[in-house]
């Protein structure tokens, strides 16, 4: 992977332009499209497979009039009015008139109808008219709502002075999510920390360039697809949120790793290829983890929330693609000016003992005097603070974020509705004055439906069913107990005590399908709970539900993905206590603020109580990737800095050691996460102040969750941990070290190959190089100190006793097999950093066990490949031979090495094919061979 991206990044640089061009003319594509294709979002939820939404479908078949959305105009009576008297009666009905005629309305329910009862209130002071239109809140057109508005205003314009119209009902209860201003002032104060960080005014913008390229593209495509699938309106702002979070961090981590090198002497396209390859290992990663994360949304089996995790897994991965082309491009437009202004530099009397302590080197008194050592600044200060006072710090921590987190436990969660809406709101105001007049369950009634076709007195079976639904705690009264027209469907339409995202109401729902076997053995139907708050309530449980599960998965995963990078049980397991820790205190905040009020007036939080159902899973998928970034960043540092040190003092594995890696690889990285934590936060936090209700409490969790998990979990509980677990951190079961596979997330392949570079010389020619190769399997050395040299058109024949030895040099030749030790070059390419490329130009003929050894060796000689490895001739039978033979003499410009038993079977083979002598190596006594050396 990081030879992969070294080599991209440097295209990219070279090609800047082409980059830049690139991905503007996939955007103008996208966004063109968007333009002709897109036809919005949409505000429902469903959850197939609940009884709540089983009978909707019922509903929708049979009782097409209680199944469609629903509106209401709220009419409220100036003080010491009745609504029951002119002129409020007559203007009333005359909007019902109006009403009946709008597109789209199945009926219109006139609160003075006889056959109503429970449309006006008690004292005559409010009135409901409802209308029941025909599908979902989706399939009511714009002209219709403008006309039920131009209705409404006429209404309360014929009314005297003091009187309400409002206009609510499910139709309004969802907002539509809109950017505002006050979210780019997150973006901002990214520009700004830029700015700092880089101290340069040019490169501070590459990230913020490239990030906004990217969210610009992912929203584009989000709205495409709405041509093809249904789309929340809270899904293309959570992309948004997430995209440019990520998409300014992941360039942030490359574009400082690219100054931090150019400063240090490296030359600038060099700079951005390791910059690309090394950090950019890591963004990869750290984005991998976040998809995985996002798309495990759909644990909770929901349909749009499955969307939502998709949607912003594209713009993660983005942001990711940007992150590790546009960068390296635009940076090759700078060339040499990323180095920014200088830094004042002062002696540090302080920062030399903790140097020394650590074990590095100290410079004179005059040779600091001649070259000033730069300060440790507040990083170094930091972490030599809590490095020293381990166990002090970690029970600080833990038990501060433990007491942070007791608040979530009152945490209740249910979907957005009208009530939650800010004041300003009409449908705000309609929810509020129905509650006020006609008590909070009439904004979330519930229905019950079933199948009465064997009934023989349908309408005394629904008056049996609707008192017997009146009994229940909970239930205010019974609107509504009727047959429909065919009699073959029944409905009771009930109405709470409680508001719809009051957990009572919650508890009615449970009740009432509690009673379901009783009421299917006496009055022989088959009811189910349904209605807009049944669905809603249906969904919270299920996200509820799955909350469990997908923390598993999310803790598992961190535990496998950690141990695979940094090759330890003690540091995965450190990250995902902290990542629980900070969840909970996330969790712990945002039940403080939306539960109890505390800061909701700062925060414009419009009413306290229940948060959407899917902030929990959400945060809990955003945060686990989010965290790992950091985790990374910080710790593959210190885990560099630690093999490094111990490599130094002669594999020397001491708590001195382990603790002053810990130290300076804090110091490394503390600024460039420092710098993304802050950005992060500030991108979130824009979005809490005017955010929709939906976004607000995901808002101020992830912000907060971000902080917390920055500087507390990361930069103060990490270095503790590390320092208190000593050399013991980096402890790792051989066992697992073999059964996982390797990552290479600190551009380790990079840095070999660097070093490499030279080897085996400018003048060299060779196909095949190979120094002191080693190949093992299962504990077991296949190959041991083997050393060879072939050039072009030359033969080597391999020959060993055992059939695996010969075939396992062949495959790591041609780049199948990864070498354990020494070096390997094929082709011009170091193995096995760029095995991807030798596989592509090296043919492999694997006659043993081939069912046509011929056509094997056919398709391996096809195309223009530099070198051909032939394992087993042994197999081929004389006539095969001279075949064989026949095809490597037209290969007679193909390097070749041939793994055989019997080495005159191959030198034969190699003769009839009129191929100069080859090179021969025994396996049982490996030695260093070139063509000169010949063995018969």
């Amino acid at each position: 992977m990081s030879t992969l991206l070294y080599a991209l990044g440097r295209w990219s640089y070279r090609h800047g332009w082409r980059v830049l061009v690139a991905w503007l003319l996939l955007l103008g594509i996208a966004g063109g499209s968007a333009a002709i294709f897109m036809k919005g979002t949409d505000n429902s939820f469903s959850i197939p497979g609940t009884e709540a939404q089983a009978g909707l479908e019922q509903l929708s078949r049979s009782f097409p009039q209680a199944s469609g959305t629903s509106a209401q105009l709220v009419v409220v009576a100036a003080d010491g009015d009745s609504v029951a008297d002119d002129p409020y009666k007559s203007e009333i009905e005359k909007a019902v008139s109006d009403l009946e005629d709008l597109d789209g309305v199945l009926a219109v329910t006139d609160p003075f109808n006889e056959m109503v009862s429970g449309l006006v209130s008690d004292d005559e002071s409010a009135a409901i008219i409802r209308l029941q239109f025909d599908g979902q809140a989706t399939d009511v057109t714009p002209e219709t709502k403008d006309e039920l508005h131009a209705i409404s205003a006429d209404l309360e314009s014929a009314l005297p002075d003091g009187s309400q119209v409002a206009i609510g009902g499910d139709l309004f209860s969802q907002s539509v999510p809109a950017i505002s201003i006050i979210e780019a002032v997150g973006v901002l104060v990214a520009l700004f920390v830029l700015i700092v960080t880089f101290r340069s005014l040019v490169v501070a913008w590459f990230p913020l360039v490239s990030a906004l390229i990217g969210v610009a593209l992912a929203i584009s495509l989000i709205l495409v697809s709405t041509a093809f699938a249904s789309i929340s309106s809270t899904t293309p702002l959570l992309a948004i949120m997430l995209g440019l979070a990520v998409g300014i961090d992941y360039a942030l981590f490359i574009v400082a790793r690219h100054q931090d090198q150019v400063r240090s002497g490296t030359e600038p396209e060099e700079s951005a290829a390791r910059a690309t390859g090394t950090a950019g290992s890591a963004v990869v990663f750290a984005g991998v983890t976040v998809l995985i994360a996002l798309i495990g949304l759909s644990f909770a089996g929901i349909p749009f929330l499955t969307t939502m995790g998709i949607a912003a897994s594209v713009a993660v991965a983005i942001a990711v693609l940007v992150a590790v082309t546009l960068t390296p491009a635009l940076l090759g437009f700078a060339k040499g000016r990323v180095v920014g202004w200088k830094r004042k530099r002062r002696h540090d009397a302080r920062a030399e003992a903790a140097a020394a302590e650590e074990g590095e080197a100290v410079p004179s008194s005059r040779a600091a005097q001649a070259a000033p050592k730069a300060r440790r600044g507040f990083a170094g200060w930091w972490v030599d603070g809590v490095t020293r006072h381990p166990i002090v710090t970690t029970i600080a921590v833990v038990l501060g974020l433990g007491l942070l987190a007791i608040p979530a436990a009152s945490l209740r969660l249910a979907l957005p509705n009208a009530g939650m809406q800010p004041t300003t709101s009409e449908a705000r105001q309609a929810y509020d004055l129905t509650s006020e007049h006609f008590g909070p369950g009439f904004n979330g009634p519930l229905i019950l439906t079933g199948t009465i076709v064997t009934s023989t007195d349908p309408l005394g079976l629904m008056e049996d069913l609707g008192k017997a639904v009146e009994k229940i705690d909970g239930v205010k009264a019974v609107a509504l107990a009727t047959p429909n027209q065919t009699a073959d469907t029944g409905i009771v339409q009930l109405v709470p005590e409680t508001a719809p995202d009051d957990p009572a109401t919650a508890d009615l729902v449970r009740e009432l399908r509690a009673h379901h076997d009783e009421w299917l053995d006496k009055y022989g139907v088959d009811l189910k709970v349904t209605g807009f708050t049944a669905v809603a309530i249906d969904i919270s449980d299920r996200l509820g539900a799955a909350l469990l599960p997908f923390g598993i998965f999310v803790v598992g995963l961190s535990l496998v993905l950690l141990m695979i990078v940094f090759r330890s049980i003690w540091v995965p397991i450190k990250a995902a206590v902290g990542y629980l820790l900070s969840v909970a205190a996330a969790f712990g905040v945002i039940a403080l603020v939306f539960e109890h009020g505390v800061g909701a007036d700062l925060l414009h939080v419009a009413k306290t109580g229940p948060v959407i159902s899917f902030m929990p899973i959400i945060l809990m998928g955003v945060l686990f990737g989010l965290a790992m970034d950091y985790e990374v960043f910080l710790v593959s540092r210190m885990r560099e800095d630690y093999v490094h040190k111990r490599r130094a003092q002669g594999g020397v594995d001491d708590r001195p050691t382990a603790v002053g890696a810990v130290r300076s690889g804090f110091r490394a990285s503390a600024r460039v996460v420092t710098a993304a934590a802050v950005i992060m936060f500030a991108v979130f936090a824009a979005f809490i102040p005017e955010g929709d209700t939906s976004i607000k409490p995901i808002a101020l969790g992830l912000a907060v969750g971000i902080a917390i998990d920055a500087f507390l979990v990361r930069m103060t509980l990490v270095p503790a941990v590390m320092a208190l677990l000593g050399a013991k951190a980096w402890w790792f079961p051989k066992w697992l070290d073999r059964a996982l596979p390797h990552f290479d997330i600190e551009g380790e392949a990079v840095e070999r190959e660097l070093a490499l570079a030279d080897w085996p010389g400018e003048d060299s020619t060779a196909v095949v190089v190979a120094e002191d190769l080693e190949i093992a399997a299962d504990d077991r050395a296949l190959v041991r100190d083997v050393s060879l040299t072939l050039e072009p058109r030359e033969s080597l024949i391999v020959t060993s006793p055992v059939a695996a030895e010969g075939r396992a040099l062949l495959l790591a030749i041609a780049g199948r097999v990864a070498p354990t030790g020494g070096r390997l070059r094929v082709a011009g390419h170091l193995l096995p950093e760029r095995s991807a490329w030798v596989r592509a130009h090296v043919g492999v003929a694997l006659l043993w066990g081939a069912p046509d050894p011929l056509d094997e060796l056919r398709q391996a000689l096809k195309g223009r490949t530099s070198l051909v490895v032939v394992d087993g001739v042994d197999v081929l039978t004389l006539a095969q031979r001279t075949q064989a033979a026949g095809m490597l003499r037209d290969a007679a410009s193909t390097a070749l090495v041939i793994a055989a038993i019997d080495a005159a079977t191959a030198q034969s083979l190699l003769a009839d094919a009129g191929r100069p002598p080859a090179t021969a190596i025994d396996l049982t006594r490996p030695s260093t061979l070139s063509p000169s050396e010949v063995t018969r």
